[in-house]
């Protein structure tokens, strides 16, 4: 389960890059009622998704040459350096090597061996996002890789997580969590990228929602796209894959037990 409490390996932060900032704030406000708060003109069009005050994520410009909209998840770090002297040895790639954001932390972003991009946070003055779990926040983390048993051991190099398959009808399905942690640190999952998929390997954030179908049509009028129909899930809830206007996908979850419709 995520928690603002943050340990080491655990998700806490979330940022979006995208063409049109603008654009971005537009279609996640209409969807999940998020604010914008522009973290300042020495930031670089940087800012900070808001719901009821508290942040649940972040949004700033592409910066890479031809780079694609996506959500980039971070991972808590005591040393950024360390962590990123641990991906190189375990065949992963520094896309970033660490650096100061003002007095706020350290980050860095980095490719495990499968190509999915990620990013570690090493608090300073902010330790992370201020909500998570609670509708309109992130709830769950889900690398999709073209092979999970290399990426399962570069993660636990880096990090130490922990994995456990976990049985559904039909299939099992890989839980990680953090190191030691057992169930209650379960963060994320991991799923094998199909062959001739047109999407490359990724981590895709879940936000938690109250009502998945009413988020899934509302997605695709507000210039949105389904790339996997709202589903049930045994013991999760009910879940969908949407993209946004510039086309980053995104996961959307209504976890059992949730009530409402908005």
């Amino acid at each position: 389960m995520l928690t603002t409490d943050y340990v080491p390996g655990a998700p806490n932060w979330l940022d979006l890059g995208a063409p049109d900032t603008d654009a971005a704030v537009a279609f996640y406000q209409g969807l999940l009622g998020w604010s914008f708060e522009s973290a300042g003109p020495e930031a670089g069009g940087y800012g900070f998704f808001t719901r009821d005050r508290k942040t649940v994520a972040a949004l700033g410009p592409l910066t890479e040459q031809n780079a694609r909209s996506a959500w980039t998840p971070y991972f808590h770090t005591p040393d950024a350096d360390a962590t990123a002297a641990s991906v190189e040895m375990a065949g992963g790639a520094v896309v970033v090597a660490p650096f100061d954001v003002f007095h706020e932390g350290r980050m860095a972003h980095f490719a495990d061996p499968g190509g999915a991009r990620f990013a570690v946070w090493q608090p300073g003055k902010t330790a992370g996002l201020e909500l998570v779990n609670d509708p309109g926040s992130l709830c769950w983390t889900e690398l999709h890789s073209p092979d999970p048993v290399v990426a399962l051991a570069f993660y636990h190099a880096v990090f130490g997580w922990d994995a456990e398959d976990v049985s559904f009808p039909g299939g099992t399905y890989t839980v990680l969590s953090t190191s030691g942690a057992g169930k209650d640190g379960a963060f994320g999952g991991v799923a094998k990228l199909q062959e001739g998929h047109s999407t490359p390997a990724q981590w895709l954030p879940y936000i938690q929602v109250t009502d998945c179908d009413g988020v899934v049509t509302k997605g695709q009028e507000l210039g949105g796209s389904v790339l996997m129909p709202a589903f049930s899930a045994e013991g999760v809830g009910r879940m969908a894959w949407l993209t946004d206007v510039a086309g980053a996908p995104f996961g959307v979850l209504t976890s059992e037990g949730e009530d409402g419709g908005g």
